[in-house]
């Protein structure tokens, strides 16, 4: 039996207790190639989010793959950080080790140009877990983008309600210009919103799991999520925290863990109360044969943590 060749994918990411486990799975998940990562100013400061992919890079001996950072501010909105859910540093909780690896001197937007047009048409798959501004610059920078990418697959939005506002998820709603370039860019964008991610638990279960697999990255992961689930039940009223932004790297992998829809999807710029909503139109045949927007409606949750710990195993021991 032929075993299909990895994904090779672009993680744009501003880590963010999620963020970096979907790092972790990326980088342990054999059907990932993870052959770059940017960083966008999003859940923390472009500073902090970006000392805090290398030190994740550092926890699981992430080597040979290029960091760069991006966007320090939206395209034209002032940067809304979510330091009550991530804390002051982003990544409140594990003591982060310092970093090994150096970011790269290209802006993350070069790189990911780079990076897509080094391989053959088609390879590439970018997702996205942050806001969408490095995404849509390097669309607007390089309009042959969608041409040469497989796939854009982002953590943002719903089809229905937001946890920003009452309509708008986080990634969306602080930088919506940026979202609006991408879903209509032309190319299949696939968005696994907060319908899925508020399915994805990291219930009291699942955590002891994650503490089975001992080694330093596996702890790492419960000391996030440790400080994670306060803040969400604080914040939010969630008795487990939900890990949003490892689903889209989940989706990559595995098309049956979730499961979404070909619909229509266009973001709210311009409402007075309704600024960074994501409209999913499910009417009866809205989604024609060339609609290339797709949003997630489904999630296997038993096979989605299955994945989150064979990944940590892989990984081993590192921090080294």
């Amino acid at each position: 039996m032929t075993v299909p060749a990895p994904t090779p994918i672009i993680l744009d990411c501003d880590p963010g207790h999620d963020d970096a486990i979907a790092m972790l799975l990326a980088w342990g998940s054999p059907a990932i190639d993870l052959i770059g990562v940017t960083t966008v100013a999003g859940n923390q400061t472009l500073s902090k989010v970006s000392n805090n992919a290398l030190s994740v890079a550092r926890v699981a001996g992430m080597t040979g793959v290029p960091f760069a950072a991006g966007c320090a501010v939206p395209i034209v909105r002032p940067l809304e950080v979510a330091a009550a859910v991530h804390g002051e540093s982003g990544l409140d909780g594990p003591k982060l080790p310092e970093p090994k690896e150096s970011l790269d001197k290209r802006h993350a937007v070069d790189l990911i140009i780079d990076l897509v047009f080094a391989r053959p048409a088609g390879e590439v798959t970018l997702v996205a877990t942050g806001p969408l501004t490095n995404i849509a610059l390097a669309f607007r920078r390089e309009p042959r983008l969608p041409a040469h990418v497989r796939e854009v697959v982002l953590m943002g939005g719903a089809i229905e309600g937001g946890n920003w506002t009452p309509c708008a998820e986080f990634n969306i709603a602080v930088d919506p210009e940026a979202a609006e370039i991408v879903f209509a860019a032309g190319w299949k964008v696939t968005m696994v919103g907060l319908d899925v991610t508020h399915r994805a638990l990291a219930t009291e279960e699942v955590k002891r799991r994650i503490a089975a697999v001992g080694t330093k990255p596996a702890k790492f992961v419960n000391e996030l999520l440790e400080f994670f689930g306060k803040a969400y039940l604080d914040h939010q009223g969630f008795t487990a925290p939900p890990v949003h932004d490892v689903c889209a790297v989940a989706r990559v992998i595995d098309q049956t863990i979730i499961k979404a829809v070909q619909a229509p999807i266009t973001v709210e710029t311009q409402g007075k109360y309704t600024t960074g909503m994501t409209i999913v139109d499910l009417r009866y045949q809205a989604a024609k044969k060339d609609c290339k927007t797709y949003a997630a409606n489904d999630i296997d949750t038993d096979k989605f943590w299955a994945l989150v710990i064979d990944a940590l195993e892989r990984i081993g021991d590192p921090e080294l």
